[in-house]
């Protein structure tokens, strides 16, 4: 192998021009002919006894060249890299400029991982909100284990809106009964739009015993055999239904917590919701630093670095669909999507995460952050605490060199937060009837405006 030409290209991309001699491509040459030539018939010989010469003849001189540069490029293209010196962050892209007994010629357009040019890292600022929890914002957290207590109770009255119609139905066309529109017993809750538009507005108002013919038009976009067809549902109703709440009191605190007060309840769950709300607030606060970051550096990022990223990001979807039981096929059919639709939705998360760790290199490597053996067992241990496993087990999984770069670029990270500022939001300017933000009225005289009140990020 020999690198002929190095160009650098834009976007933090280098071009080689490599050539491979012609021994080693007549070894390859002698290889591919071993492999393929049971698969070529040849007038006067048995299969897999012509020899390569009379093949080529045949056939062509090129007839094995394919299968012979597929077999030395990849390590020719390593080894020139290597050469080089490039660190090589992507998937090349390849392109043959010369074949021949002689050998071959190929170029390849390398990624090599970009420097990045820092702007300000330290002491940046971000707004973030400090969360309240209000009496209604706990009334919601109570919400769900109200719902869950509400009891169904039978009623001596006619249904309305809410309740539940316990009800026996059938469909007719033109006097006749058609598919799948027979029922029994069916439980419908009335105002939730489950049925066809109209059906449930015809049942309010029936009671227990009651029986009626509701006359119904289905929509455009139904069924084929049934859209805009006008057609005629006999309902009885069995039973009514309405939801009955618990009393929300101390013994419904007892009975759907561990707590013996409902307003103890309702501490515990403020508690929570703030919790919830502070992490949020906080993560939200860390993205904006983080944006402030990658906006404030100068750095080309190689296509081809992107694209492994992409890669990583749709290999771990595709692992969690798996966990749950679904196919990535599976789920290309269900959302109506294919894989180049679902790969252009992940590039710019991927060429977001990537700005991030180049950010966050050039951060660590400006701040001489390293990562000490101490540092490093004890994440381990972590990490064999978490997934249950022995500390050498998880160091034979996880590469040493890969896990101090992410310890690394995790202390960058804290060093970049802990010294940015947090800024209170600003406020969304009020809107007037018609919808237009309305205009603050200025004197004539201008003023300096207050600074927005800055507090350290913790």
């Amino acid at each position: 192998m020999k690198v002929t030409s190095v160009e650098k290209k834009e976007k933090s991309t280098v071009e080689l021009t490599i050539q491979v001699e012609a021994d080693k491509f007549e070894a390859a040459l002698q290889k591919a002919y071993l492999k393929n030539r049971t698969r070529l018939n040849v007038p006067g010989f048995r299969k897999g006894k012509a020899p390569r010469k009379i093949i080529e003849g045949m056939y062509g001189s090129g007839v094995f060249y394919e299968d012979a540069i597929n077999e030395l490029y990849p390590a020719a293209y390593d080894e020139a890299v290597k050469e080089q010196g490039l660190d090589d962050v992507g998937y090349p892209k390849m392109e043959i400029v010369e074949v021949s007994k002689e050998g071959f010629t190929f170029k390849a357009l390398v990624s090599v991982r970009p420097e990045a040019k820092l702007g300000e890292y330290l002491g940046l600022s971000a707004p973030k909100d400090e969360p309240k929890v209000t009496d209604k914002d706990i009334d919601e957290e109570l919400r769900p284990y109200i719902d869950r207590a509400t009891r169904l109770v039978s009623v001596k009255r006619k249904a309305k809106k809410g309740d539940t119609a316990v009800i026996d139905f059938e469909g007719f066309d033109n006097g006749t009964p058609f598919e799948g529109g027979k029922g029994e017993n069916y439980e419908l809750k009335l105002g939730e739009g489950m049925f066809v538009p109209g059906f449930e507005d015809q049942v309010i108002g029936m009671k227990a015993g009651e029986e009626k013919d509701i006359d119904i038009t289905f929509p455009e976009d139904y069924h084929p055999d049934l859209a805009g067809r006008p057609v005629v549902f006999h309902v009885k109703v069995n039973e009514v239904k309405e939801a009955q709440a618990p009393e929300v009191d101390d013994e419904f605190a007892k009975d759907v917590s561990e707590f013996e007060t409902l307003a103890e309840f309702r501490k515990s769950l403020g508690d929570k919701l703030l919790e919830r709300l502070s992490a949020q607030a906080q993560a939200n606060f860390e993205n904006a630093v983080m944006e402030q970051l990658i906006e404030g550096m100068e750095c080309e990022v190689p296509d081809g670095m992107v694209d492994v990223q992409v890669d990583r990001l749709m290999d771990d979807y595709a692992m969690r669909l798996q966990s749950q039981g679904i196919r990535m096929d599976e789920y290309y059919s269900m959302m109506g999507m294919n894989a180049d639709i679902m790969r252009a939705s992940a590039r710019p998360s991927a060429l977001k995460q990537v700005q991030t760790e180049l950010a966050l290199t050039a951060v660590a490597k400006a701040e001489n952050l390293e990562v000490s053996d101490e540092e490093y067992e004890a994440e381990i241990a972590r990490l064999a605490e978490q997934y249950k496993m022995p500390a050498e087990q998880v160091k034979s999984i996880i590469p040493e060199e890969g896990l101090k770069k992410d310890l690394v670029l995790k202390k960058a990270n804290e060093l970049v937060v802990s010294k940015a500022k947090a800024t209170k939001p600003k406020k969304a300017a009020k809107k007037t009837e018609e919808g237009e933000a309305k205009p603050k009225r200025t004197r004539a005289k201008k003023t300096e405006e207050p600074k927005e009140e800055e507090t350290k990020a913790e």
